[in-house]
């Protein structure tokens, strides 16, 4: 049905409108646009394709069928594409440094774009793990009517009668250095553990913030469950070119649905799918986009009264796949439903509120995937917040598969200055039973960038040592990591935080049920110790995007924000 739109109040209109636009309508019509496109609302489709990993490979076309929706529904769609850092590769390295700065790129790339170019509504298309709050965060910030649509997942390995996952290969690597598998084993391992295009499939940090679009109300309900190989999501790509162009119609834009209740509904989601502790920047980081105050502690809040009742990977047994196949994330929140825990007037980019939309939903919970809320996996959420004097600011953990003997661990600090020095000593298997292995250095500024430390926490379950030490960081951990790995710790080294001035053999206690991460300290030896600190660690960031990043970044526990906010703008772009 053809849609009659005023471009008079549309940003558009200073691109296409008027005769001092000619020049600007000639380029239009270089690219073979018709007269009657040129003067319909301008759309962009942006998407994170590109040829680093298969989380990204079937981005371009699935904008395709974005695009057809949006010309379904009198828009002219824009495709335009921006970077991604794609997580299992840069795991490990130097390159990690790169990943969360990439979600402020991701952001600030797909802003520059849209004000650049004046176009009046956003469908954004993103797969690997920092993409998704990235196009997410800058939805909200532009406020121009907008959805999100994630690439989907990939499919799971075979191996030996089981489904594998990249997370599968990490701690593989472990068995073979502590020599439990042959060279052999690990390369047909590695050669089957990805068999198709799309994200990591377990609920790591991809499926848990795609789990988010939907709870937050920013993606068509269930759009995220389908494997990115399912003709299906072709379906989802026009069904959200022609939503977009709906809530343009209807003048429904992001912060209507952007708000503190919905963050609520999807930090419960990332709770009850026992969901990546990444979640604890990224929803804050959303939230600020909105000038809305909504920070790690809040999360955790939620994270502690929220059952854990959706199986997954890493902690527990099955893949996104396999919760899309029982009914996906809306049969998990006709759950949470059931038990109060869902605010259900919270309006979505269908232009209904959620409690209409699950209203349609026929599925309930299987028992398998998804367990009735009223009998959960357990009673606490899959991720928690921990507080305490070694994280005054707070810290998070990711206890989801873990059983209720292992929620607490106490043992003598191990510590080290960086990543590497730590993998290198758990290569060497010269950490003992009983240890917290500690890294720092890692935060947002002091790393720079906040690395994850999949590889170290991998190869520590690989070797079985999961269970028998604890690991803490002021970096983050990856979505697959498991065991008693606590990340976030704030403040960061080198702003000076406790982790700074710790040393081999101080005692921590860390406690997922009673919330606490703490050290045998006094306040009076902990003060002595910083006014003999020395001071941040120096990195050889000293020039480009990095050094950049580190002067701009805040604390984690706000989101690890690079700029004020809504609370600070003064105009928003929708409105010029």
């Amino acid at each position: 049905m053809t849609k009659i739109f005023d471009k008079s109040r549309l940003p558009s209109r200073y691109v296409t409108e008027g005769a001092a636009r000619a020049p600007h309508r000639s380029y239009l019509y270089a690219m073979g646009l018709s007269e009657e496109e040129i003067h319909r609302p301008l759309v962009g489709v942006a998407t994170c394709w590109n040829e680093s990993a298969p989380c990204n490979i079937a981005l371009q076309r699935q904008a395709q069928a974005v695009k057809l929706g949006v010309k379904a529904s009198s828009g002219t769609p824009r495709e335009f594409t921006t970077i991604t850092v794609t997580d299992g590769i840069a795991m490990g390295h130097e390159g990690m440094r790169s990943s969360l700065a990439s979600r402020e790129v991701i952001a600030d790339s797909v802003e520059l774009t849209m004000r650049g170019h004046a176009y009046d509504a956003l469908v954004g298309l993103a797969g690997c793990d920092k993409s998704l709050p990235g196009m997410m965060m800058v939805m909200v910030r532009l406020n121009t009517p907008s959805v999100f649509i994630y690439g989907g997942s990939i499919l799971p390995g075979r191996f030996e009668g089981r489904d594998i996952t990249v997370q599968d290969l990490f701690e593989a690597v472990g068995q073979n250095q502590a020599g439990n598998m042959s060279d052999e084993v690990l390369r047909v391992m590695e050669a089957i553990a990805c068999p198709s295009s799309g994200s990591c499939g377990g609920q790591f940090t991809a499926n848990t913030m795609a789990c988010v679009s939907e709870a937050i109300g920013l993606a068509l309900l269930n759009s995220s469950g389908a494997p990115a190989p399912y003709e299906s999501r072709d379906q989802y790509g026009e069904a959200s070119g022609r939503a977009v162009m709906d809530l343009l119609e209807k003048n429904i834009r992001p912060r209507d649905i952007v708000t503190r209740q919905s963050l609520i509904n999807a930090a419960r989601v990332v709770a009850c799918t026992g969901g990546s502790t990444n979640a604890g920047l990224h929803l804050p980081a959303i939230a600020h986009e909105a000038g809305i105050d909504f920070d790690l502690d809040d999360v955790c809040d939620i994270f502690r009264d929220t059952p854990y009742f959706v199986d997954l990977k890493p902690g527990g047994t099955y893949v996104a796949k396999d919760l899309y196949e029982v009914g996906g994330v809306p049969v998990v929140m006709k759950e949470l439903r059931k038990a109060g825990l869902i605010h259900e007037d919270c309006l979505t980019v269908s232009g209904y509120s959620l409690g209409e939309e699950l209203d349609k939903i026929t599925h309930e919970a299987d028992g398998k995937v998804i367990h009735p809320v009223a009998t959960p996996i357990s009673k606490t959420g899959g991720v928690v917040g921990l507080k305490g004097n070694l994280a005054p600011l707070g810290a998070i953990v990711k206890i989801a598969g873990m059983t209720e003997d292992q929620l607490a661990f106490t043992g003598p600090a191990r510590v080290f200055e960086c990543e590497e020095d730590a993998f290198a000593a758990v290569q060497a298997r010269s950490y003992k039973e009983g240890e917290v292995i500690v890294i720092r250095n890692e935060g947002p500024a002091g790393g720079p960038g906040m690395r994850e430390m999949l590889a170290t926490t991998a190869a520590l379950s690989g070797q079985g040592a999961g269970k028998s030490v604890a690991l803490i960081t002021d970096g983050r951990f990856s979505g697959a990591t498991r065991g008693f790995c606590v990340g976030h710790v704030g403040p960061e080294a080198a702003h000076g935080g406790p982790i700074a001035l710790l040393k081999d053999g101080d005692m921590i206690t860390l406690d997922a049920m009673k919330g606490e991460i703490s050290v045998a300290l006094s306040d009076e030896e902990l003060a002595a110790r910083k006014a003999a600190w020395a001071g941040p660690r120096e990195t050889i960031y000293a020039s480009g995007a990095m050094w950049k990043y580190a002067q701009l970044v805040g604390p984690a526990n706000k989101g690890a924000v690079t700029h004020p906010g809504a609370k600070l703008e003064k105009h928003i772009y929708m409105d010029i």
